[in-house]
């Protein structure tokens, strides 16, 4: 009964067209973001801050630029950590190349330098797809590793090899350094996550994101209407990548602080398609609720045997957390291939038929 859109009638194409159509999925954002914004910061302790918000909402970010290229355009890519490299020491660079320049302004830019290398290596998707595509980004992904690593001009020669986020301040408030403050951080990673859900769901719902559905469902077919491949699957390949490379600087800069090369490594490109995959592919709120998912699925596996009063060595605990993650993937794409977003569609009609038999 409280979820229905009896009585709500659209009297312009405009109102059809919005985002959140029906009222009570716009009370809901509107309330979810004044509580994001304004209640968390007050009541999240500096735990909650540090090892379970930031993180999750730094792969949101990720997660959102690689469902836009992998579960939109149907293009799979292996690279997101080396993308998200690309974005972190770019944003190294400019901010001691330009000591001056606004650091919000940075982290924007910084996602351009992804999206030229992303277009890069998305040339060869128009001759190949699927496994071999993976494998082609895959070797993205171990070059620009390598690369970061071996050239000692992107981490101004440093003899550690590390890359540091100097202080900077965004109307007089730290933003970066060891003197920012987690409440600070965190709503600077939030901005970027209300921004990034907000143009990547009206991309999709556009004539580009329309394009990319095309290609995904069937190249050949698009393309006999009009649809040119080669520029539909570099957008994606470009705007995913600026994705990713926003979130490697929001990486090293507001979660970390300072970074080393392998902190970019394959694991974080599995991890981000892990998180797309669970949440479900071709989904904007899918890709939050499973960074979500993967970002407090590994904290509640390290503090269970403390509540339990078990005692596990740490090794064979880390065991155990891949091979659940690897059980929890196979179960989804076994029962529910379109991930928790589905589940949560799924949830929202029953309710919307409430009380009555479905």
């Amino acid at each position: 009964m409280l979820y229905r859109e009896a009585g709500q009638f659209k009297t312009s194409y405009r109102q059809d067209q919005r985002i959140f159509p029906i009222l009570q999925d716009r009370w809901f954002v509107a309330i979810a973001v004044v509580f994001g914004f304004a209640v968390v910061p007050l009541i999240a302790s500096e735990y909650w801050l540090e090892a379970i918000l930031i993180p999750f909402l730094v792969f949101a970010v990720a997660a959102i630029g690689l469902n836009l290229l992998t579960g939109y355009a149907g293009q799979v890519s292996l690279g997101t950590g080396g993308f998200m490299a690309v974005g972190a020491y770019s944003t190294f660079k400019m901010t001691t190349a330009f000591p001056d320049l606004n650091i919000l302004i940075i982290f924007a830019l910084s996602g351009f330098f992804a999206a030229g290398v992303g277009i890069i290596f998305g040339l060869p998707s128009l001759r190949i797809k699927g496994f071999y595509l993976a494998i082609s980004t895959l070797a993205a992904q171990f070059f620009l590793v390598w690369l970061f690593n071996r050239v000692e001009w992107f981490f101004n020669y440093a003899p550690s090899g590390t890359i540091t986020a100097p202080p900077r301040t965004l109307f007089g408030v730290m933003v970066t350094g060891p003197q920012a403050t987690s409440e600070v951080r965190y709503l600077v990673v939030l901005a970027f996550v209300a921004a990034s859900a907000l143009i990547a769901k009206n991309l999709v719902r556009g004539n580009l994101g329309r394009k990319w559905m095309a290609i995904r469902d069937m190249d050949v077919a698009a393309e006999v209407i009009g649809i040119r491949p080669l520029p539909t699957k570099l957008s994606a390949f470009a705007i995913s990548s600026y994705f990713c490379g926003v979130s490697g600087a929001l990486f090293a800069f507001i979660w970390f602080g300072s970074v080393e090369t392998q902190a970019f490594d394959v694991n974080v490109s599995f991890l981000v398609l892990f998180m797309i995959i669970v949440g479900g592919l071709g989904s904007i709120f899918g890709s939050l609720v499973g960074a979500a998912f993967i970002t407090i699925v590994p904290i509640i596996l390290t503090n269970l045997p403390g509540l339990l009063n078990i005692s596990i060595d740490i090794a064979l605990q880390k065991h155990i957390e891949l091979m659940i993650f690897g059980g929890v993937i196979i179960v989804f794409l076994i029962v529910e291939p379109l991930g928790l977003a589905r589940l949560w569609q799924i949830g929202k009609e029953k309710l919307r038929l409430w009380p009555f038999p479905n």
